[in-house]
């Protein structure tokens, strides 16, 4: 099927390089993309190199050079789908006003869409005062190797836009969830099930009373959740598990409950004396909260999307994470969820709205002109 829209067009081209987090010539390919987008315009490009195995970051610097806090841009171009996605699962194509494609709402719609809001305010040479803009390779699996790179640019800027999808509706975020990610190893005494069974100290039996000590840990009320997705042990059917082993997701609404859950969590003891618990983690991602400065931030934002044409909203605190975590902790006005609208982020079933580009992209080109 062919594309005629010059914005679906450039952003297919996109979407047709898988860049899964460590698929390393995806993820630079994806930079790779950004720099030539930029080559010939007022705006410096500075390209870090990749560590531990994963992708280059790219920061784009352009407007005034005043002296004064930047307004700062952070998308990242990693995505969760395995390369072949687009070949079998989730094919690149538009179906009425939805482009379907892999990461097209999470989030390279919203970084592409930025990216041509900045190229417009460098061009026209109408932004009040430093720009920046920092592409990362390794948000979908907590910044690892960003963090650093994304709290020294929150620390010099005024405010900062990520252009994580919009919720339902087109709504922004102004407040997300701490995250704490852990995992907790076990180690029993292996021993043979059928004739020595009572010599066997089980791993996975510890390891069963300990998940369920960590769900029950969730307090709805608090806004606190504790879940285990991923977890194994054991070596053979006939034999009593000798190691075990499980992660755990912990998602709060406050610093203080997320100290107080890293706590919980890392001094859990074995329920069985002979079995042995190594626990390690922490919270990756510091709560969000919605502050004066960024309820402050989001009027702005409310007050150029009006005159744009449409009614900007926000939607309550969220409990997926993101890099505005890092940078509303440092206490810089921070908006997120600022990218294009859909839904089905991580499944096969990922979309963006078409007409959903030409005001997001008019919300951040405003954004940076007037911040």
């Amino acid at each position: 099927m062919s594309i005629v829209d010059p914005n679906v067009s450039a952003l297919s081209v996109w979407l047709a390089l898988e860049s899964p987090t460590h698929h390393l010539p995806g993820v630079n390919g994806m930079m790779d993309l950004v720099t030539k987008e930029v080559e010939g315009l007022p705006i410096a490009v500075e390209r870090l190199p990749g560590r531990d195995g994963l992708g280059d970051s790219l920061i784009l610097r352009a407007g005034l050079d005043n002296g004064e806090p930047a307004v700062a841009v952070m998308s990242h171009l990693d995505t969760v789908h395995p390369v072949g996605t687009s070949a079998k699962d989730l094919p690149v194509r538009i179906e009425g006003d939805r482009l379907y494609g892999p990461g097209v709402y999470d989030m390279k719609g919203g970084a592409w869409l930025a990216l041509q809001a900045f190229k417009q305010v460098a061009k026209a040479g109408s932004a009040k005062r430093p720009m920046v803009f920092l592409f990362t390779p390794d948000e979908e699996i907590g910044s690892p190797t960003t963090r650093g790179v994304i709290e020294d640019i929150g620390r010099a800027s005024v405010a900062v836009l990520v252009t994580e999808p919009a919720r339902e509706g087109g709504k922004i975020v102004t407040a997300r969830k701490g995250v704490g990610r852990f995992e907790v190893k076990l180690e029993g005494r292996p021993a043979h099930s059928g004739s020595r069974h009572a010599d066997g100290r089980s791993a996975i039996r510890e390891a069963a009373h300990q998940i369920l000590a960590i769900e029950a840990m969730t307090d709805y009320a608090r806004g606190i959740t504790t879940s285990v997705a991923l977890v194994g042990g054991g070596t053979a059917a006939n034999v009593i598990p000798q190691h075990a082993w499980f992660s755990v997701d912990c998602r709060v609404t406050s610093l203080v409950d997320g100290q107080m859950m890293e706590s919980r969590i890392l001094g859990l003891k074995p329920h069985d004396p002979d079995v042995t618990i190594k626990i390690s983690g922490g919270m990756n991602r510091p709560p969000y909260e919605k502050s004066m400065a960024v309820a402050g931030l989001f009027e702005t934002a409310r007050a150029i999307a009006a005159g744009i044409g449409f009614d900007l909203q926000d939607c309550p605190m969220t409990g997926g994470g993101s890099d505005g975590n890092f940078t509303a902790a440092l206490g810089i006005p921070t908006l997120d969820g600022l990218g294009i609208d859909g839904d089905g982020a991580h499944t096969l079933k990922e979309y963006a709205l078409i007409s959903s580009i030409a005001p997001r992209q008019a919300l951040i080109k405003g954004l940076l002109e007037t911040v």
